[in-house]
């Protein structure tokens, strides 16, 4: 539904506006200064995304704009504000005009008796303050704004609304209008309507008599087409209807908006159904920011973003959380994409400090009138959803309440249910959100596939469908292996394309979530989380943007992609064949390599040789890839694509490459329209020597943009990377960067220049030809020089195993070699460790480094990873390569509590546990847990404090239990019931510390105990006692020789000439020693001792005289302070005698 409105009477109105940022709470005389510094955007503008490292500012954003009202006499004017974000207020003239509080509704004020003949100004107000939502939301007037001069008698803003119903003779469009003359001559009018199909043809035409007043009067008509072309995803036919609002002869206002002929159900039992067929929506999720261009909107742009999810073969987009864009519902219309427009993300009770929660209550009526009253007409439209995972549908029956006043809400504006009305809900379990359900005509779920076949029996009337579904996370052109076990935390800060990478609420796998919804016939299909990435959000990690889309944010497809594409689109229509991952690795790596297809059977090749088939079963199946393990070494990787008849129909190839040797450039077109808007997206890549495309690399690229074009954006989709999307130099990304140039308002020829030390450069000749004149558009911005930076980043480091890879008694170490790529690289620093296949360091190996070379010695039986990694100049591990390697025959090695045990090293329970992030682990939510760690060597001295992180979505108190053994073994023993709570922060771990009923000495099992509570357990820490400071009894010194003494139970006797005590491995710390308690009985009138202090700097001596005593008793003495490690000796001297019960230092 496009709204064509008479351009003298509507302007676009986003042209010569001014802007500066202010502090919050500055308001209209503070920024009234000439000290103000004012800088001309255009709109749409976003002023937030000028500054990655800075996305969440708490700043206070004005616009001005003078312009010019030539004619007041008989004229309303009004400005409408298709979206500002957020807490805006708007001023004519110094006066207030009106407030809107929500960032993504449009809004309009009437500014008539604001304004005066000549020149006025308009400001507007604009307040963020963080956090205000979950993901970026951008900030500023970042969607279209445009002035509206009418007269006083005028059809209504949004005030028509159009029905399209099948009738036994055809169709008939029901048409209500609004129309007033705020006046009040109570004129008599006509609202005419006529109908006209894409080539301009008059179809069909209604008017009817009406009487205006200054109270909105409602026309309704109804017009018959008896084989109107329907409406939908594979034909989008849409038509125009043109409302005129006549009087005296004379056309008083006119509005023109297209639509379509399409009818919609909703079936319990088969799913949706569009013109009475049967399609599943495979749908996707999408935020509103549009990477580089941040929330500013661009048609072009979204065009493209939609257009990548099309073509792997979405068919519905859910407007995830918010109110949708003109342009969106625009594109939706005429590409053919079912919508699901979303409301909420919150109702009374907020989800962060600052969000619309605040002022839900005083203005939901106000933006629900407005977002059903804008779209309703929308043949795209299929479902209005007032809320995701609102809280108050689970916690009380208050929840209730609110469903029903916005589903009335809705109703008021869309009677005849051109959309369903709809929730997306993740507390479906609870019994409160079951009963908000019983209201809707269709009920979302969020993650909870499980629960469709019960609800399903239960409810038989619900029509099920998942609203937000998968949650996995990948890194384009990231892979960590093996395929076969999940990861979600690395310590590149990345995540693994090769559908091993999940969060625990969200699906075991891509595959698994395609198959869930295939076979749940009854549903109407799902809405991924999320088909491209967004800024914000970064689970798991606390980088820059999402690693939940299919697509990164700078318009790139990830390996994701193609699954979808293979199970949503058909193969006898757009054959497919994708492989991943790219070709160039360690040699003899066993690589997992991947095919997916929507063919029926695919087949490998390396180097032209077979490494057999596999088929696809789409409509059954439970594995929808070919999946094969190979070792990697240089050459070709060929995977072909057969019909049913055994037919070629796909084919895609993976080659070795080498280091980049010149820059490539591919634009998605040559030429754009000189109108300020039109943009060209042009991808940079590289190629070898050979020219292979190198598909890992990450040079650093300047470009420049001269003549009629403007560079506008630069993104690689990397969620690490803080340079700025508004600079000119950027790093490749898994071999990729994309430049966006926009179009100025002159045609002429735009050159691009693209430069990277070390490589050849690449130039590029584009064209701006003239466009259709748009007028209230400036095409002034563009992106900033960055400071220069001439690095060159290291690509790959190329491990050599020069022994053995399985270690024994017999072969106990191996010698490593590592090779940087390319030589020339500006950093040549790289750091080796031993980890688990899940990342986490451990100790069964000890890697020496020497330089590019490290000997790996094995201590203890299993399987780890040798990893050798680079920060690449970044403030993380930014280049891993890894090496496999496994021990047998050498026993199990202990686990050392004074170190940070990661939840992920347990090697004892009751199940097999999710990884989480950072190396822990996810508790069972609904049976107990047992996490047990065997061998933990808690040392001579031993511990009783343990320091527990732990992320839970709960605020309330968690029961827990810590065990001495696994519970259920002869000698378990529990050592506390325990307690944990603390208010949630989403993925941040909280440690709280507990102390154990007794001290664990020696080598232990320990084991952690939760009881259905869905906790993520990070790990633990024992506090270390330091032996030093610790009480120790003199008879467990670690030598004791000399001419005469005696062992007792508690205490070392008699001691006579020349005895020494020893005790090893004192560290005094940075804090040192300062004085000795000492325990003893001195049978003479004074004892000496000499107490020896040594290491490897040589020894110190202080001496001390303990007094005559009959009995045992404790003495003090200052010492010289020391610190640092030492063996410390006590020294008996001939004419001692000495019993010597315990000392403690001080």
């Amino acid at each position: 539904m496009e709204v064509y409105y008479n351009m003298d009477k509507m302007k676009l109105f986003n042209d010569n506006w001014y802007f500066t940022k202010q502090d919050l709470g500055t308001g209209l005389d503070g920024i009234q200064g000439k000290d103000i510094a004012w800088k001309q955007v255009d709109l749409p503008h976003d002023w937030l995304i000028y500054d990655t490292k800075n996305l969440y500012e708490d700043s206070e954003g004005w616009y001005k704009k003078n312009f010019i009202i030539e004619d007041l006499k008989d004229q309303l004017y009004s400005i409408r504000f298709e979206g500002v974000y957020m807490d805006s207020t708007v001023y004519i003239n110094d006066q207030k005009a009106g407030e809107w509080k929500y960032g993504y509704s449009t809004f309009e004020f009437d500014i008539s008796k604001l304004l005066k003949e000549g020149e006025n100004q308009i400001k507007v107000r604009v307040k963020y303050q963080s956090p205000n939502t979950r993901w970026y939301s951008g900030a500023g007037i970042y969607r279209n704004v445009w002035l509206k001069k009418r007269g006083q008698a005028h059809l209504v803003s949004d005030g028509i609304y159009i029905s399209t119903v099948k009738a036994d003779d055809g169709w008939r469009v029901l048409v209500d209008t609004e129309a007033i003359d705020q006046a009040g001559a109570h004129q008599e009018a006509i609202i005419r309507h006529r109908v006209f199909d894409r080539e301009n043809q008059l179809l069909a035409e209604s008017e009817n008599d009406i009487v205006l007043s200054k109270q909105v009067s409602v026309d309704q008509q109804t017009i018959y087409l008896e084989r109107p072309r329907l409406w939908d995803h594979e034909d989008p036919y849409l038509y125009t209807i043109k409302t005129d609002l006549i009087a005296g002869g004379k056309v008083l206002d006119t509005e023109s908006q297209t639509f379509g002929f399409r009818s919609l159900r909703f079936d319990s039992q088969e799913g949706f159904f569009i013109n009475d067929k049967q399609l599943s929506l495979q749908g996707a999720c999408q935020h509103h920011d549009l990477g580089a261009l941040g929330a500013a909107m661009n048609k072009t742009a979204l065009r493209r973003q939609l257009e990548l999810l099309m073509e792997m073969g979405v068919n519905a987009i859910r407007t995830a959380h918010n109110m949708p864009a003109v342009e969106l519902m625009d594109l939706a219309d005429e590409l053919g994409i079912l919508i699901v427009s979303e409301a909420f993300d919150m109702w009374e009770r907020t989800k962060t400090d600052y969000d619309y929660g605040r002022f839900f209550n005083d203005w939901y009526e106000k933006d629900v009138a407005s977002w059903v009253r804008r779209d309703r007409n929308r043949p795209s439209l299929i479902m209005w959803s007032i809320g995701n995972e609102i809280y108050d549908t689970y916690i009380s029956e208050r929840g209730l309440e609110i469903t029903r006043q916005l589903k009335e809400a809705v109703e008021k504006h869309d009677p005849r249910k051109n959309a369903a009305i709809t929730l997306g809900s993740n507390y479906m379990f609870g019994e409160h959100a079951q009963s908000c359900a019983h209201e809707l005509d269709t009920v979302g779920y969020n993650y909870a596939e499980y629960m469709y076949d019960d609800h399903h029996e239960k409810y038989p009337n619900w029509v099920i469908y998942g609203s937000e579904t998968s949650s996995t996370v990948q890194s384009r052109g990231v892979y960590h292996f093996p395929a076969s076990y999940n990861v979600l935390t690395h310590e590149d800060l990345q995540c693994s394309s090769l559908d091993n990478c999940t969060t625990n609420w969200g699906a075991k796998s891509t595959e698994k979530v395609i198959i869930d919804h295939r076979d749940a016939k009854y549903t109407l299909g799902q809405f991924i989380w999320t088909g491209t990435d967004y800024i914000g959000e970064p689970t798991p990690y606390s980088s820059k943007n999402s690693y939940f889309g299919q697509i990164d944010t700078a318009g790139f497809r990830k390996d994701s992609s193609y699954i979808y594409q293979s199970a949503w689109t058909d193969y006898r229509y757009r054959p497919m064949v994708h492989l991943l991952p790219y070709w160039d690795f360690n040699e003899g790596q066993l690589i997992d390599v991947k095919v997916y297809s929507n063919a029926p059977r695919v087949e490998l090749f390396f180097n032209d040789k077979s490494l057999g088939d596999f088929k696809i079963d789409h409509e059954k199946g439970t594995k929808l890839c070919g999946h094969w393990q190979v070792p990697y070494k240089k050459g070709c990787l060929k995977a072909v694509a057969y019909d049913d008849k055994g037919n070629i129909v796909a084919t895609d190839i993976q080659r070795s490459f080498g280091d980049a040797a010149a820059i490539v450039l591919k634009p998605d077109k040559y030429e754009l329209k000189a109108d300020g808007q039109d943009l060209i997206f042009l991808e940079i890549s590289t190629v070898d020597a050979e020219g292979n495309p190198v598909h890992n690399a990450n040079n650093r690229v300047d470009v420049e943009v001269t003549g009629a074009g403007r560079l506008v954006g630069l993104d690689n989709g990397d969620s690490t990377d803080y340079d700025q999307y508004k600079g000119t130099s950027r790093r490749l990304f898994s071999g990729k960067l994309l430049a966006i140039i926009a179009a100025r308002l002159e045609p002429g020829d735009i050159n691009v220049k693209v430069k990277s030390r070390g490589i050849k450069g690449a130039e590029l000749k584009l064209k701006a030809v003239k466009g259709q004149p748009n007028p209230g558009i400036t095409a002034l911005m563009e992106n900033s020089l960055s400071e220069p930076n001439d690095e060159i980043p290291l690509r790959k480091i190329e491990l050599t195993n020069h022994g053995v890879s399985h270690f024994n008694p017999e072969n106990t170490s191996t010698r490593i070699s590592a090779r940087l790529y390319p030589e020339n690289t500006s950093y040549t620093d790289i750091e080796w460790k031993v980890v688990t296949i899940s990342g986490i360091e451990t100790n069964i190996a000890r890697v020496e480094a020497r330089g590019r070379e490290a000997v790996l010695t094995a201590l203890g039986d299993g399987s780890f990873k040798l990893r050798c990694v680079s920060k690449n100049g970044t403030d993380h591990s930014d280049i891993v390569s890894e090496l496999d390697f496994e021990i047998s025959g050498m026993g199990n090695a202990t686990i050392n509590p004074y170190n940070f045990v990661s939840a992920g090293l347990y090697n004892a329970g009751n199940h097999d546990f999710e990884n989480s992030l950072q190396g822990g682990i996810c508790t069972l939510g609904d049976a107990e847990s047992h996490i047990g760690f065997k061998g933990v060597d808690f040392g001579e001295i031993g511990s009783d404090q343990i320091s527990i992180p732990i992320f839970t979505f709960s605020n309330d108190p968690i029961p827990f239990e810590i065990w001495e053994n696994m519970p259920g073994d002869p000698d378990a023993k529990l050592l506390a019931k325990l307690e944990y709570q603390a208010q949630s922060i989403y993925n941040v771990y909280q440690a709280r510390t507990y102390k154990l009923d007794k001290r664990l000495k020696g080598v232990k099992t320990l084991c952690l105990v939760v009881n259905k509570h869905k906790l993520y357990l990070k790990g633990f820490q024992f506090t270390k006692y330091e032996k030093a400071y610790e009480r120790l009894e003199a008879k467990a010194a670690n030598r004791v020789y000399g001419d005469s003494f005696k062992m007792r139970d508690n205490a070392i006797e008699n001691i006579g000439n020349n005895v020494v005590i020893e005790f090893e491995d004192m560290d005094f710390t940075s804090q040192g020693l300062r004085s000795i308690r000492l325990c003893g009985r001195s049978h003479t009138d004074k004892n000496t001792i000499n107490i020896l202090f040594t290491n490897e700097a040589g020894q110190t001596k202080q001496v001390i005289e303990f007094p005559h005593s009959s009995s045992y008793v404790e003495h003090e003495f200052d010492l010289e302070p020391l610190v640092g490690k030492y063996k410390v000796s006590f020294v008996f001297l001939p004419g001692s005698n000495f019993d010597f019960s315990w000392f403690q230092f001080k």
